[in-house]
Parts: C-alpha cells; sequence; structure tokens
C-alpha cells in the first residue's frame, strides 16, 4: 500500500481512515488518483469537490465518488450483486469486514493497472455474492466472474477452525478474495488472450477433471515433495488451484513490499548488504525491476518478518517456501500483469 496524506494538513493517514486525526478533515480514499480527498459532510459539496459513497454508514466504507455522483456507490462496493439483509446483526458486522478487504483488493487490483470492470457494465465482469452461512450453505467459489464468499470467514472462531481442519498454514478474509478473484484473472490474461499452451506448460492441463482432482485433494492424496513445485498444498489439488494460488501470493508480495517500502522499512542480510524493498512510492515505477529481484527483497523481508512474529510468540507471517518452480510461476504471472497493463 502506498503512502496517504491528508489534503488538508498533509498529515499521514491510513487507507482505512475516513478522518484525519490530526485536523478533523473528512477524508475519501479517490482510486484513480490513488489519494485521499476531502469528502463534503451532510452534502454540501460543489460539482467540483467529492462526496462520500453511498455505503459509508452500509458497508464503513470511506471511499470518495464524484460530488455530480453523490449518492451513488464508489467502484469497490459497485462490485457487490448481494449481502445479508441489514436486519442480521451479526452477518451485517462480518459484511463490513468482508468489505474492508475488498476495498484493498480492488485498490491494488486498480494500482496494478488489471482491468476491473463491474459485472453490471459487462456480462463477464466481476462481482461478488456475500453470503452469509448461518442459515444455508455457502461455499466460497467463483463462476466465472462472480465470486462468492462466506461471511463466516470473517469470524475468527471459524476461520481458524477451518483452517486446522484443512492443514492450511495460512487464510485470512484478504487471503480468500486474492484467491478467488485469481480464478477471474486466469480467465483475463490466459484463456482470452490465447496463452493456454504456455499456461499448461507450467501449471499443468486445465482440463484434468476438477472433481476427481477434489476427491483426490481432500482424500489426502498430495503428491510427494510437493514444496519444490507448488506455493501451498492446496495449489496440488488442480491446475486451476495452482494458478489462483500463486496470483494470491503475487498479489501478497506485491502488497507488502510496497507497503514495506512505503514506511522506509529497510532489512540487513547476513553478510551486512542491504536488502531494501524496491516498490517506492511512484506508481510508474512499481513494476520497474526485475521480477527476481522483486523476490530477492521479498525473501529478505519475509524472513525478518517471520522473525518478528516468532519475537512475538506467534506464528509466522508468511510460512510458505518459494521453490525456483514456484518463483518462475510467479515471474509467469507478473509478466501477464505487465503485458496487460502495458508496463512490460
Amino acid at each position: 500500500m502506498h503512502s496517504l496524506r491528508c489534503p488538508t494538513c498533509h498529515a499521514r493517514v491510513f487507507f482505512e481512515n475516513d478522518r484525519c486525526l490530526a485536523c478533523g478533515t473528512r477524508l475519501g480514499f479517490e482510486p484513480d488518483s490513488f489519494t485521499m480527498v476531502a469528502v463534503a459532510v451532510s452534502g454540501a459539496y460543489d460539482h467540483a469537490g467529492w462526496a462520500a459513497c453511498a455505503n459509508a454508514s452500509v458497508a464503513g466504507c470511506n471511499w470518495a465518488v464524484p460530488g455530480t455522483a453523490a449518492g451513488s456507490r464508489c467502484r469497490s462496493c459497485a462490485l457487490t450483486r448481494t449481502r445479508p439483509d441489514d436486519g442480521d446483526v451479526e452477518a451485517h458486522a462480518w459484511f463490513t469486514e468482508a468489505e474492508a478487504a475488498k476495498r484493498r483488493l480492488v485498490a491494488q487490483l486498480l494500482d496494478l493497472g488489471l482491468p476491473v470492470v463491474s459485472f453490471a457494465d459487462e456480462p463477464d465482469g466481476l462481482g461478488f455474492d456475500l453470503l452469509t452461512s448461518r442459515f444455508d450453505r455457502v461455499t466460497t467459489g467463483h463462476e466465472d466472474g462472480l465470486i462468492t464468499v462466506d461471511l463466516a470467514e470473517a469470524d475468527d472462531a471459524h476461520r481458524e477452525r477451518v483452517r486446522n481442519e484443512l492443514g492450511e498454514a495460512y487464510r485470512t478474509v484478504l487471503g480468500h478474495f486474492r484467491h478467488e478473484v485469481g480464478h477471474y484473472y486466469w480467465m483475463v490474461l490466459v484463456r482470452n488472450r490465447n496463452r493456454m499452451e504456455e499456461f499448461r506448460a507450467l501449471f499443468g492441463d486445465e482440463r484434468a477433471d476438477y472433481r476427481q482432482a477434489m476427491t483426490n485433494h481432500y482424500g489426502g492424496e498430495h503428491p510427494l515433495g510437493w514444496e519444490d513445485r507448488f506455493v501451498s498444498a492446496y495449489a496440488t489439488m488442480h491446475p486451476w488451484e495452482d494458478w489462483a494460488e500463486t496470483f494470491a501470493h503475487y498479489l501478497h508480495i506485491r502488497d507488502s513490499l510496497q507497503t514495506a517500502a512505503a514506511n522506509g522499512l529497510k532489512v540487513v542480510a547476513p553478510d551486512g548488504t542491504n536488502v531494501q524493498p524496491g516498490l517506492d512510492e511512484a506508481h510508474d515505477e512499481a513494476h520497474d525491476e526485475p521480477f527476481v529481484e522483486v523476490v530477492t527483497e521479498w525473501i529478505g523481508v519475509a524472513a525478518a518478518l517471520n522473525a518478528l512474529n516468532r519475537s512475538m510468540g506467534a506464528p509466522d507471517l508468511y510460512p510458505f517456501v518459494l521453490s525456483p518452480v514456484v518463483i518462475d510461476k510467479l515471474a509467469y504471472v507478473d509478466r501477464l500483469v505487465r503485458e496487460i497493463s502495458g508496463t512490460a
């Protein structure tokens, strides 16, 4: 995440802030310029100004819309097709947390230059159904561009229980969004651009029976030595899941390194050399480095973060090993992102 400033007093503010704690300015995030702007209070705006998203109170949204569009939903909220009933208080709390994670996801997608087109504008666009499994069964997943998320994942106890049951090293609401949106961008970056052969060379043949692959995976049939070829055990299930897991990790790495650079984080390697995150404040410079350098920086930063977590008695923040094969897959994702964003 880039460093953000209050437009009035220039104090540093966080991506989630809707008000500057230094001067009291009401804030809204404006994704096109990736800045915080001052939004009008109680509709007192002019046509050149900014208004709060219509979901400010409904979803805790802190994004801005043009003053001429006051009363409308922002680019992130407009992607949500279904949400819980307002009367379901518990589910609504989970919905608010899920929307916060989705806003960070959408901001990163836009910052990377990936196309974010709403299902309302195009039949194969992106959309989200945020549902609760308290009364009906909900399966987190995707169908083309429509992503379904079980809001129970926003409940810490539920998420930790499922994480342990499935033997997953890492499970967060943002991680779910990044994984599921990876399936959508497989269509955008690979299938729709006729990149199937090179995809299969790295990830395998996606025409393999998915249901059988799922049965094998949950039956405990993981390939021996999977760590040498996959970023996670779940990635071994099927080439589609391998891509989605790899895409999610690509987003993890990009966002974390950008945040480290924005906060001036320096890591010194055991040999005394600096491992300096290279994704600085300039949007157009975030893609300039060869991906192998990005991975080198990430390994150094991740190792430091894991060491800090252990010092606090907490699990590793990034409990994964990036093998040469996995790095090749990440570099492939990076190349496709660069190409479609025009930064290759």
